[in-house]
């Protein structure tokens, strides 16, 4: 295994680890006469969801597209898998914008810290995938310039696992969000 797999399984494996307890802490934090049984999810995040989850069938077609050898549709696949998951952070602002008009805030009760700790932190971590994304994309428009810089591109099997690994921890990142969502469902 590359030693490149084995730190973005291994910082896979971390975030999970952090994501879990801090959603074990947000589900014990919870008390009896909460404000968020008042509450509903923000329509940001129900849209948001849908964009994200929308971005994992998106960059599945990444692969095969590099795979046939065409540039181009691999440099526009991942183009939009980055512009979705842009405006998924936009909703996660007005999402967030919605929470704090509803009354659920950073510094209210802990439970309300927690939303948006656990929303920041995926969003952090949906903004490095995003900063990995522009690096592909900026790798793959230098190439289509030179034919020799294509012919590498496409066959170097270290460029090919990079964009798996982009792949995969971004399809971590959705499952992340989507048990998220589902949590917050559940609590709100």
């Amino acid at each position: 295994m590359h030693p490149y797999q084995t730190l973005i399984y291994l910082a896979m494996f971390s975030s999970g680890l952090v994501f879990f307890f801090l959603t074990t802490a947000f589900v014990f934090s919870q008390s009896a006469n909460s404000t968020f049984a008042q509450n509903t999810i923000p329509k940001s995040f129900i849209v948001s969801s849908l964009i994200l989850f929308g971005s994992a069938f998106i960059s599945e077609k990444i692969l095969p597209a590099y795979l046939s050898h065409n540039l181009k549709k691999t440099k526009s696949t991942l183009l939009l898998t980055l512009i979705l998951g842009l405006s998924f952070a936009f909703l996660q602002f007005l999402g967030w914008n919605e929470l704090a008009k509803s009354g659920v805030d950073f510094s209210g009760l802990p439970s309300g810290s927690f939303l948006y700790l656990l929303s920041g932190i995926h969003l952090v971590h949906l903004l490095g995938a995003m900063i990995y994304a522009i690096v592909l994309l900026l790798l793959i428009h230098k190439s289509q310039k030179d034919e020799v810089k294509a012919l590498v591109l496409l066959t170097n099997p270290y460029q090919r696992m990079k964009l798996e690994l982009f792949i995969v921890y971004w399809k971590f990142m959705d499952i992340v969000w989507l048990i998220l969502f589902g949590l917050f469902l559940w609590v709100l």
